[in-house]
């Protein structure tokens, strides 16, 4: 089965070309020692010894930065899944650009250029994967004892075959990296590989260069979210002015409107069928016109990334004043809103940290945190296909840098495991601010950027390196327990800090290698909210996310046997409950419903921590409860029949011919 949707990142945004004859600085070069790989390299280490699994459309073997093919080459092995018995040679340049960002080895360095790469071919042209073959990628790479696997693509919606199969490289420990996706900014965004729950889902910000243009805007003091297009330039002070609507920007619209030092606000588009009106041509009528700035909104829902330079433009045009493009329902929102005293305040700056507005967004599910981290995936210049380098942008880029990064730590600390590294990672990030010095959520840009050199140097792992815990008003306090390993001295000189809600009672204890906190609620106040635990050590600070669920219902869980019975409650009176419980080990979901008075029970099969989710009805709305248990006194059940994908149409017939065996005895339980 092709999903189309696997295009969502695979292809990136691509912005210019250059042809290999050219003298180029590559950006690699800014973005890879902005992620702080300085120290690493000048203690020789570089990923050499490490193999990285490419699970992509190919890898340009030819190119002079990623030269050769098998056992002496840079890309070692691999396989073709598109045309058997070829090799992994890509066609398209998606899988040149995510190994360029790992491991490129000569006019561009990557994060790790000793590293070898496997690459795996299961896409020719990035237009559509099968996830079966993303699946056999993934089993190949642990067959080929890749160490590292990094999977730049994925779907918008949740597959459970490609999340099983991740699983189970984990299970061999092999460190899983995947990209959050580029159908930001809205949340709820992340598809599969990104939404499993153990590997590292990244989340892109800017590169360290003059691309990472940001904008704010406020109108009447309420900020809205806008992003400046292609072509607009920093400004140095704001600009401040009436805010006035103008139709479509056309010269028409603008005839018998006084927008001289005004900030005007057009749709996108145009008002008369076919009619092509590019963002320059609105930015040059409306700069003509005597506007400050222009600020275009959507002609469908949703925010855009506009250019004003383009190869249709006029060959005498250059953009005269800032302009920015924000989502429909926000523009239409302005101008219903504004008055003849209206004023709004814009600016454009640089903020190389700001979270793209492309990545996408968690969250994915009450019991975990998605995105983990953020690291430069805007503007990156690597390598393309036919010795060439291009600029491209996704999150598809991102998250070879953490790949990367986890091999220069797995070069330094061959014993670690990947939920070892996976913390070092983590909890060594610099935080994320947006336009208005505000950090970005946890569901934006997870516990922050990647700083390799702060990984590198760090001596303690904390497990787990981010947390979430649900509170309720018949159970006000959390409990959490760290597990703190030391890479090499002792476990001394440690100071816990909470930063969180201020209706937050926290406290702690160490005792040997274990640190307990306890949080406790002190006022009512229903919600999620997030905070940081920040742990110093030996000149070291480590981040520590987490997320709490404050409900004002609960659902308590218990084993019998190979059964879990559930009991709920609620201040107020309610009427029907629906309870999810998902394995966290295969995703896998059942259902069950609780009336007053009544009893709700589930069956499981296996060893595992079930996340459970209830949804209560009380009165005319929905009230969420939460809880964990995790269950290790089953025996192995060689009986349990594990339902594989079958379309629904085929479910029936199978269904039918296993009942007919039934009758007849064909079938004999093992």
């Amino acid at each position: 089965m092709i999903f189309s949707a696997l295009v969502v990142f695979v292809a990136g945004f691509v912005f210019l070309q250059l042809d290999n004859q050219e003298k180029i600085e590559t950006y690699l070069e800014r973005s890879v020692p902005y992620v702080g790989t300085e120290i690493p390299r000048i203690q020789g280490i570089n990923g050499e010894g490490i193999k990285i699994a490419v699970i992509d459309t190919g890898v340009d073997f030819t190119h002079p930065d990623l030269l050769g093919w098998g056992e002496d080459g840079k890309v070692i092995g691999g396989y073709n899944f598109i045309s058997h018995g070829e090799p992994p040679m890509d066609t398209n340049g998606h899988g040149t650009q995510v190994a360029g960002v790992i491991a490129a080895d000569g006019q561009a360095k990557g994060v790790a250029p000793k590293a070898k790469i496997l690459a795996y071919k299961v896409s020719e042209n990035g237009e559509g994967v099968s996830s079966d073959l993303i699946v056999q990628a993934i089993n190949k790479a642990i067959d080929d004892g890749a160490d590292i696997i990094n999977i730049s693509l994925g779907v918008n919606k949740t597959n459970s075959k490609i999340d099983r199969a991740v699983s189970f490289a984990l299970e061999k420990e092999i460190f899983v990296v995947t990209a959050a996706g580029n159908d930001g900014p809205g949340f709820k965004t992340i598809g599969s590989p990104g939404r499993n729950v153990g590997s590292v889902t990244v989340g892109a910000t800017y590169n360290n260069l003059t691309s990472s243009l940001v904008a704010t805007l406020e109108v009447d003091d309420k900020p809205y979210t806008v992003i400046p297009m292609v072509g607009s330039t920093k400004i140095d002070t704001s600009i401040t002015g009436k805010i006035i609507p103008a139709g479509y920007g056309k010269i028409t619209d603008l005839e018998n409107i006084d927008v001289k030092d005004a900030i005007v606000i057009v749709e996108r588009g145009s008002d008369v069928e076919g009619e092509l009106l590019y963002f320059s041509v609105k930015e040059k009528n409306v700069a003509n016109a005597g506007a400050k700035a222009l600020i275009i909104y959507n002609n469908v829902p949703g925010i855009f990334l506009g250019e004003l330079l383009h190869e249709f433009m006029d060959p005498d045009y250059y953009p005269q004043i800032p302009t920015v493009s924000i989502d429909r329902e926000e523009g239409l929102e302005i101008i219903e809103s504004i008055s003849e005293n209206s004023k709004a305040d814009l600016n454009l700056f640089f903020n190389p940290d700001f979270v793209a507005h492309f990545s996408s967004r968690g969250p994915v599910s009450p019991f975990y945190i998605k995105p983990e981290i953020v690291a430069p995936g805007a503007y990156i210049n690597t390598t393309q296909n036919n010795a060439g380098y291009n600029f491209t942008s996704g999150t598809s880029y991102a998250a070879p840098h953490v790949s990367g990064a986890a091999a220069l730590l797995l070069q330094k600390n061959p014993e670690l495991h990947h939920h070892e590294i996976k913390s070092l990672l983590l909890t060594t990030t610099e935080p994320v601010s947006d336009a208005y010095d505000q950090e970005f959520s946890i569901s934006e840009a997870g516990s922050g950027r990647l700083d390799i050199g702060n990984a590198f140097e760090a001596k303690l792992i904390i497990m787990p390196p981010n947390f979430v815990v649900t509170v309720s008003s018949d159970d006000l306090v959390a409990q959490k327990q760290f597990e703190l390993k030391l890479i090499d001295r002792a476990l001394n000189d440690l100071d816990v800090k909470f930063v969180g809600p201020e209706f937050v009672q926290f406290s702690h204890f160490l005792e040997g290698n274990t640190l307990q906190i306890k949080m406790k609620m002190t006022e009512e106040n229903f919600g999620d909210h997030e905070g940081k635990l920040i742990i110093n050590h030996e000149k070291t600070q480590y981040t520590i996310p987490f997320l709490i669920h404050y409900t004002p219902g609960s659902v308590n869980v218990t084993q019998q046997d190979k059964k879990l019975f559930f009991d709920v409650y609620h201040p107020e009176e309610w009427s029907f409950v629906k309870i999810s419980v998902t394995n966290s080990k295969d995703m896998k979901t059942d259902t069950t419903t609780l009336l007053p008075n009544g009893i709700s029970e589930i069956e499981i099969y296996e060893n595992a921590e079930y996340w459970i989710d209830a949804k209560i009805r009380v009165n005319e709305t929905t009230s969420d409860a939460y809880n964990t248990i995790t269950i290790t006194t089953l025996e192995d059940n060689p009986d349990r029949f594990d339902f594989i994908d079958i379309p629904e149409k085929q479910m029936g017939l199978i269904a039918g011919i296993i009942a007919i065996v039934g009758v007849i005895g064909l079938i004999k339980r093992r």
